[in-house]
């Protein structure tokens, strides 16, 4: 939930002493993506052959880990709806953070960590097949997310000592901080217009976390209706529905009714992603809940009702922050 993002925020070498400095690499620590790993998936799903065109040919980011503490291996992984062509992108003993595409699905940003480092966001291209550094600034950066045209990028950053959301500007490398409270304010997602974004903050209590809406033409931000724990929001494409952490559950809200439909208990704290379509969902599970399936697993599911099916692990480690690009 945010308390581990706000844990990760806060136990860095910034917040310990050391003066941060603005060191924002555009493009920088370029090097060769690692060999793809050979796809293992047992099954081809045929309902996939029913999803929008945009779902079907689409590609799933997620992150697999095995180990704990100093031994913590985290994998990054890209892998077709249906199962197939799983491909390895990034890996290191550390920790893998929040992948996420842009709208054309040609590029993927994700934070890594490796042991007694401070998070770190890279960009992987998938028409160069390279990953890049793009922000190197001390404290904690996370939650990178792209705007509709591919040029700027929100994320959520220690810099200045709180939590703040920040705009990199990736053709020019200028950074402009949006939000200076101090509280914590972090998860920025862009609306697919480009005019706002979705985030969480708890100012208006500490450690419990809402969520609210920035309007880039008004410098502001209102509170979205939720009730209770709300963090880790997603806007669908046409901006109707939200995808969130409502408490422990994955859910998904229609913003123009306000009501809220529970998916599931993940058992990892984490929120459901919506398909480029908005028509699909899919989320973690540490046990799978359906096929029979054992270890972590990727849960698709239609949000108009039907079968669901999973995707297994790789190595039957745990699963984590899937997100569907196109």
């Amino acid at each position: 939930m945010i308390n581990t993002v706000i844990n990760t925020m806060i136990n860095t070498p910034a917040s310990q002493g050391i003066a941060p400095t603005l060191a924002l690499l555009l493009l920088a620590g370029c090097q060769s993506l690692p060999s793809s790993t050979p796809n293992t998936a047992k099954t081809i799903h045929p309902m996939t052959a029913n999803m929008p065109k945009s779902d079907r040919q689409g590609r799933i980011a997620y992150v697999e880990e095995q180990g704990s503490g100093a031994s913590k291996v985290s994998t990054l992984y890209t892998i077709s709806p249906d199962g197939s062509d799983r491909q390895r992108i990034d890996q290191l003993s550390g920790y893998i953070y929040s992948p996420a595409w842009s709208a054309d699905g040609t590029k993927l940003a994700y934070s890594k960590q490796a042991i007694q480092q401070n998070p770190k966001i890279y960009l992987y291209d998938r028409t160069d097949n390279k990953i890049r550094l793009i922000v190197d600034s001390a404290g904690s950066n996370l939650s990178a997310s792209f705007a509709p045209d591919g040029q700027q990028l929100l994320y959520s950053s220690t810099i200045g000592g709180n939590a703040d959301i920040y705009l990199r500007d990736l053709r020019t490398g200028t950074t402009t901080q949006l939000t200076t409270l101090p509280s914590t304010e972090v998860q920025p997602s862009y609306a697919a217009d480009g005019r706002s974004f979705v985030y969480t903050s708890d100012k208006v209590r500490a450690g419990r976390p809402r969520l609210y809406r920035y309007n880039f033409a008004i410098r502001q931000t209102q509170p979205i209706a939720t009730t209770g724990y709300a963090a880790s929001a997603q806007l669908s494409t046409d901006g109707q529905r939200l995808a969130y952490l409502n408490g422990e559950e994955a859910a998904i809200m229609s913003l123009a009714t306000g009501q809220v439909v529970n998916l599931a208990n993940t058992g990892l704290d984490e929120p459901a992603r919506l398909s480029p379509s908005g028509q699909y969902v899919i989320y973690p599970t540490r046990t799978s809940q359906v096929e029979g399936q054992s270890g972590g697993s990727l849960v698709i599911r239609p949000l108009a009702g039907g079968n669901s099916y999973a995707i297994n692990s790789q190595t039957g480690g745990v699963l984590r922050t899937p997100v569907w690009g196109r």
